[in-house]
């Protein structure tokens, strides 16, 4: 298991993590609604690798500290290259899925001298995903969580949302209910709540200088059989973004394949590793 949580200033923030092992470092990152411990399978699986695994709770997420303002995607772009830097790395292999997917893309934008390999799950890329109606209506919290009062409707019958976003995203999931439990634990700070809905508070039509460059780094994309919004055609039209290796994988499960069949999309990612 890992270690007590940790703590590190990267970018104008403290942020709190899990480590396990020693070697290169492998960044972990979270998304919606999740905490750093969604990465508790996958992070001693790379560790008994070799590897340095480091999973953060992401900016704004109890017990990291809460931001002033919400992030934009270049904020969150350069939390990870940031967190390279002040976890004494020059480089890193990051991994991401869902918020953590976007953040990732950019911070391989941004500094491909610091990203040795790009990992992404649940989310192509954004800037090339072309919108229809199944997937605008896939995507509907993108508006409703950008309402007043979002957070505390989130909140209501103690996260009774919670499991029924898992249950939209990953509809042929069955997850154990304490599957749920630390991310009740981080959003019982309501000031961690608040913080989560204001990556949706900022997010923009408008594509950010991350989102618009060419990835360069090699990468490995992950995209869920089951998943009802996004298909793999999807990760395979967005190779445009690239100019390096990218690669497709097509594997069980819906949104949180990673959790679903952990086993299973373990031994695909770390064939990669």
């Amino acid at each position: 298991m890992a270690d007590a949580i940790r703590f590190v200033e990267a970018n104008g923030l403290e942020f709190a993590y899990l480590e396990e092992g020693s070697g290169p470092l492998v960044l972990l990152l979270h998304g919606f609604p999740d905490t750093a411990h969604s990465w508790d399978d996958l992070r001693p699986r790379i560790a008994a690798k070799g590897y340095r695994a480091v999973s953060p709770f992401m900016r704004g997420y109890h017990p990291s500290a809460i931001p002033d303002r919400d992030p934009d995607q270049e904020t969150l772009a350069r939390d990870p290259l940031a967190l390279i830097d002040a976890l004494g790395a020059g480089s890193a292999i990051v991994i991401g899925h869902d918020w953590g997917a976007s953040a990732a893309y950019g911070a391989a934008a941004l500094g491909p001298d610091q990203v040795t390999k790009l990992f992404a799950i649940g989310v192509p890329h954004p800037a090339a995903l072309k919108p229809s109606l199944k997937k605008l209506w896939g995507v509907r919290h993108f508006a409703t969580y950008k309402l007043p009062g979002a957070p505390n409707r989130f909140a209501r019958n103690d996260f009774a949302a919670l499991p029924a976003i898992y249950r939209r995203w990953a509809p042929a999931w069955s997850p154990d209910p304490r599957e749920f439990d630390a991310v009740r634990a981080s959003f019982s700070n309501p000031a961690s709540l608040n913080a989560a809905f204001g990556y949706y508070r900022q997010l923009s039509r408008r594509p950010s200088a991350s989102l618009t460059a060419r990835i360069t780094v090699p990468t490995v994309v992950f995209a869920g059989l089951d998943d009802p919004i996004v298909e793999p055609a999807d990760y395979r039209g967005a190779a445009r973004m690239f100019d390096g290796q990218y690669i497709v994988e097509e594997v069980r499960g819906g949104h949180f394949m990673h959790r679903e069949h952990p086993q299973a999309f373990a031994e695909r990612l770390m064939g990669y590793l």
